[in-house]
């Protein structure tokens, strides 16, 4: 068995930095919003370095559970994250604003509302 209340933690810690990031985002409606102006190319290093961030984290559950709580979970490719964390972390120079923008668009809801619900579940 593993600890929940550490699983807990960083679940919370991916929940909070999840809506920091969509709430810091809010005003990117397109790629271009990234790359236009300094603010965009801020909000896209914070979107990048907090991506990576989740990837981290989702990797050391994975580690902490040893592989048992992350398949129950499987509208979610977890190791597509972890893969993503490591893009990011190694190849950061090569980070494309267009990946992100989808990856904001398309992945983040789900995943939050997935991490919404673990927390949910391990409460119980």
């Amino acid at each position: 068995m593993y600890d929940k209340s550490l699983i807990l933690d960083g679940l919370h810690d991916i929940d909070d930095t999840l809506l920091h990031v969509l709430n810091r985002t809010s005003n990117i409606k397109t790629v271009e919003d990234f790359v236009l102006t300094p603010h965009g190319v801020d909000m896209l290093d914070v979107a990048a370095i907090r991506l990576m961030a989740v990837g981290e984290e989702i990797n050391k559950i994975d580690k902490r559970t040893k592989g048992t709580l992350l398949p129950q979970y499987p509208e979610i490719e977890w190791n597509k994250i972890v893969a993503f964390r490591n893009f990011i972390a190694h190849g950061y120079f090569k980070v494309d604003a267009k990946v992100i923008f989808d990856t904001l668009q398309n992945d983040v809801k789900p995943l939050l509302s997935t991490i919404q619900q673990m927390i949910t579940d391990l409460k119980k």
